[in-house]
């Protein structure tokens, strides 16, 4: 694998992971204008703002997707309201982009109650 995509990317943790590996990152995306310029400021690329808005078309091909989206949804500090929470529906755009483009791999955030949220079903 040599590329890779960092969606809500943040001020680029998965980045620096990914970059430490040999990989090259060829888009970027977060709506918090703040962690945008960090990671503008640290890594040379200004990333994409809402990825509701963004065309799966429109985000190169690549080879690992890296999603660090919203966990408060799901996560037992949160509500746990689910695709019920507006952020949590960010996980269907993350499905959205690996169906169109098929990379080889993809990271999520870890987040523990995803794969039992639902009995299941959200996985």
């Amino acid at each position: 694998m040599k590329t890779f995509v960092d969606l809500f990317c943040g001020i680029g943790g998965f980045h620096l992971a990914a970059v430490a590996n040999g990989m090259q990152c060829v888009f970027a995306s977060d709506i918090d204008e703040p962690a945008r310029a960090t990671y503008a400021e640290n890594f040379g690329m200004w990333p994409h703002g809402d990825i509701k808005r963004i065309a799966a078309e429109d985000v190169p091909n690549h080879d690992l997707m890296c999603a660090g989206f919203p966990c408060q949804p799901f996560s037992i500090i949160g509500k746990r309201r689910g695709f019920d929470d507006i952020r949590g529906t960010l996980f269907f755009d993350i499905v959205r982009i690996l169906e169109k483009k098929k990379p080889q791999a993809a990271v999520l955030e870890n987040v523990r109650q995803l794969a039992s949220h639902s009995g299941g079903h959200a996985l």
